[in-house]
């Protein structure tokens, strides 16, 4: 792991810890667990998860800016039905038409 991410993450670990302890909802609960005699301790566990992106190609990007396939479930199928509404097979979106 590089010396920037790390830090990063430190950070990060650091930020959540200040905002649990810096909560008064928190404080109070466990002021009030304490008051019925019990000794607390909280054990938190995060799991953080992170990926290098990389630079996306020109190719990738017209790729993922095209429409995406309709897919009709045969349950789908008889739902529009019972709407009345057909929809043909390999056709454009704007030409479905209601029956």
């Amino acid at each position: 792991m590089d010396q920037k991410l790390e830090s990063l993450m430190k950070q990060l670990g650091e930020a959540i810890n200040d905002s649990i302890s810096g909560s008064e909802r928190i404080a109070d609960v466990i002021a009030r667990i304490k008051t019925d005699g019990y000794d607390i301790f909280v054990v938190l566990e995060a799991t953080v998860g992170f990926n290098k992106r990389e630079a996306e190609s020109p190719l990738a990007a017209l790729t993922r800016q095209s429409e995406p396939e309709l897919r009709i479930s045969p349950q789908d199928a008889r739902f529009l039905k019972s709407l009345r509404i057909s929809v043909e097979p390999n056709s454009s979106r704007n030409s479905d038409k209601a029956a």
